[in-house]
């Protein structure tokens, strides 16, 4: 078995892949990318059993074979060569030379067929939308997921396909975030939990694409196919929470300002809350809005006030700061409406302009009791 590739083409699209690979991997072949090569293919492997990411390579050969060849190695020396051919050729005593301009190169390769079989799905239904889209869907939701494996189908992000329109919800109890594109649609009514370290995958390599996506899904497991590359997932296993049951359908009070202006001032607000609550408390009256937040600890308290576009009964709600600046910061809009029923009701956060057509955000921020 003999190819010969350019290196800065294979480093690209193995730093893709290696992010697949985990630091410490219960199975040893696991370390290790799957190299097969069938003429001028050579398809790429890295999976962690649970997700499973293969990129598809021109490299120059005519001979065919399946190597696993050790993932960190091979990428710490790639990273080192300028851009080059590079001959890669398997060896009888069991390891694989790298030929490079400078010298030779030998790496210890483990059987290609002890490499976990890369799942297929069985009738899978499928749905396309581009790159881009998927991309900020992601972005958009996943940092309001939960970390606690105590409720593992609150640690992905929930998609919702319809013939309408495509949902992506993610929670963690404490805020909310979904996420609806009407100009994207499915042909049939699905819904699976997407686990985080793959979307966080594909986040990355599909921001600004313009290429199509191919999801194709079942109950057990996804397949995202796009350019040379294709993702497979399993599948978070459950029944994700009835989100809408926790959206307050009536909202009166409605509370319109700048983003980046209240962004700013509850940081700096928030300097000075409580370090476990982290509590600052919103108090709105007419066209102002007063941020404060106190560490009776230390005594350390702030206040700001702003003005805003207010309609709704004077009101006082506290929020966790933290939770406040991960949404905001997750939004681009200028604009921001925040509306609210009663202090110990969620608030709700859209934004005001910066969308697509098509696209809607929903942020729900829960409050945190107020102690007078």
């Amino acid at each position: 078995m003999k190819f010969i590739v350019s290196s800065s083409y294979l480093l690209k699209q193995l730093q893709v892949l290696g992010g697949v690979i985990n630091s410490s991997n219960t199975l040893p072949i696991l370390d290790n990318f799957l190299f097969e090569l069938d003429g001028n293919k050579l398809t790429v492997s890295a999976s962690d059993l649970e997700t499973t990411m293969s990129s598809v390579l021109e490299v120059d050969s005519e001979s065919q074979g399946s190597i696993a060849v050790p993932a960190k190695l091979l990428l710490d020396t790639l990273k080192t060569f300028p851009e080059q051919p590079l001959t890669f050729v398997v060896e009888d005593n069991n390891t694989v030379e790298i030929s490079s301009n400078y010298g030779k190169y030998a790496l210890a390769y483990a059987d290609g067929a002890e490499f976990p079989n890369t799942i297929e799905l069985a009738e899978p239904s499928s749905t396309t939308l581009l790159g881009d889209i998927l991309a900020t869907a992601i972005s958009k939701t996943i940092f309001a997921s939960g970390n606690d494996d105590l409720r593992p189908v609150m640690s992905g992000v929930f998609f919702q396909f319809s013939p309408e329109n495509l949902t992506f919800v993610a929670t963690d109890a404490h805020k909310l975030v979904k996420y609806q594109r009407q100009d994207v649609t499915a042909t049939e009514v699905a819904e699976f939990i997407m686990p985080k370290k793959p979307l966080n995958l594909l986040k990355n390599i599909l921001a600004g694409s313009e290429n199509e996506v191919v999801i194709e899904y079942n109950d057990s497991n996804a397949k995202f196919t796009f350019e040379n590359i294709e993702l497979i997932c399993r599948l978070i296993d459950g029944k994700y929470p009835n989100y809408e049951a926790v959206i307050p359908k009536e909202n009166p009070n409605r509370l319109s300002i700048d983003r980046v202006q209240l962004l700013n001032s509850v940081k700096r607000v928030s300097i000075f809350s409580n370090k476990t609550t982290h509590q600052i408390r919103l108090k709105i009256a007419g066209a102002e809005l007063n941020i404060s937040a106190e560490d009776l600890d230390y005594s350390n308290k702030a206040e700001e006030r702003l003005t805003c576009d207010y309609q709704g009964d004077d009101m006082q709600i506290g929020f966790n700061s933290r939770f406040l600046m991960e949404m905001l910061n997750n939004l681009s809009s200028d604009e921001i409406s925040l509306e609210m029923s009663l202090p110990n009701r969620a608030g709700i956060l859209t934004p005001t302009d910066g969308l697509d057509e098509g696209e809607h955000i929903t942020m729900l921020v829960m409050p945190v009791m107020l102690n007078n």
